[in-house]
């Protein structure tokens, strides 16, 4: 009885025999076999001499069972699916490849490690999660043509720290980080110091973008005084700032989809640093934005810097403050705070 020799190939390699045997028969020119291989007139010739020599076995790949020449070193992987999971077991591929790199010398690709965090289960793949719809908006052409603010409220020191709220000031047409500032909670008085340390620096861009926080917006129908603004509203109205409010989280996608970033790298490299106070993190943001600015800013459509200077009349610790209207009564009196004056 005949010994039967079991051979294992893939399609693409069933296809190859195929052509190679109507060669061999006679019923195709290696010219044309070429042509359907996408191979040249030579290596088809070789294919043929190799099916005649060895027979069907001459055309399975050689590699096959044989070691990749693109392996990692024996306990390499281990020893870098041990540092993840012992320092990066919340950071994305990208994050962690470079740390491995920056920390500890470990120089590995980010598709490897992203395979090694899957294989871990510290990873799971976008084509696997829940798919996000957002609605597109053209992005503006200049710089500080638009520029959105949002406050995040998170623990961004962790467990080492209460949680407070960062305050972020991302441009509209190139996604950059125009200002970040570390604040107790997200009030007027924090976006009035905020928004005076944007202006000094870059200028008055020509409108900002919110969401509908009482901050910015009056949301109280029956409210009295004011004449509808805000305090915060009233102030970019005396510096000629347009202010727009979004209707929803998705419409100021620019700064949404930078706090998730933020809520992951930055905890992170504050937790490396050993930052747990408001000050030292302030103080490092801003070498934080340089990285991050050259890591993910766009160029913008046109060079054209929509930034206007401060004009000599418009003295910024005027604006930036409470005020509250009050009438003179005939006898030269006024009430504040439940207090005859």
């Amino acid at each position: 009885m005949p010994a039967y020799e079991r051979i294992t190939m893939s399609l693409r390699e069933v296809d190859r025999l195929k052509v190679i045997q109507a060669v061999t028969e006679g019923f195709l020119t290696p010219t044309r076999a070429a042509q359907r291989l996408q191979l040249s007139t030579r290596q088809v010739h070789r294919l043929v001499q190799r099916y005649r020599d060895a027979g069907v076995s001459g055309l399975t790949s050689r590699k096959r069972g044989q070691p990749s020449n693109h392996q990692l070193r024996p306990g390499l992987e281990q020893r870098a699916a041990a540092l993840i999971r012992e320092h990066y077991q919340d950071f994305g591929p990208t994050l962690a490849a470079e740390k491995l790199v920056e920390c500890h010398g470990l120089r590995l690709a980010k598709e490897t490690v992203r395979r090694i965090m899957m294989d871990a289960g510290l990873w799971t793949p976008r084509r696997q999660r829940p798919p996000k719809v957002y609605q597109p908006r053209n992005r503006r052409a200049c710089l500080g043509e638009l520029i959105q603010i949002d406050g995040s409220d998170h623990r961004w020191f962790e467990d080492r720290a209460p949680a407070c709220t960062l305050l972020v000031y991302i441009d509209d047409a190139t996604s950059r980080l125009m200002h970040l500032a570390f604040a107790r909670s997200e009030s007027t008085f924090s976006y009035f110091q905020a928004t005076r340390a944007y202006l000094e620096h870059h200028g008055k861009p020509l409108a900002l973008y919110s969401d509908k926080a009482s901050v910015f917006r009056v949301n109280n129908k029956d409210a009295q005084g004011g004449a509808g603004h805000t305090h915060f509203a009233r102030a970019m109205f005396e510096l000629n700032i347009d202010t727009f409010c979004a209707n929803s989280s998705q419409a100021k996608g620019r700064v949404e989809r930078a706090h998730l970033t933020l809520q992951d790298r930055l905890v992170k490299e504050l937790r490396l640093r050993h930052i747990s106070t408001v000050e030292a993190a302030n103080a490092y943001l801003p070498l934080f934005m340089v990285d991050y600015n050259r890591r993910f800013a766009k160029p913008p459509r046109s060079d054209f810097d929509s930034h206007r200077p401060i004009r000599g009349d418009e003295d910024l610790t005027l604006i930036f403050t409470w005020r509250e209207p009050r009438r003179v009564s005939k006898s030269l009196t006024l009430q504040y705070d439940k207090r005859l004056f």
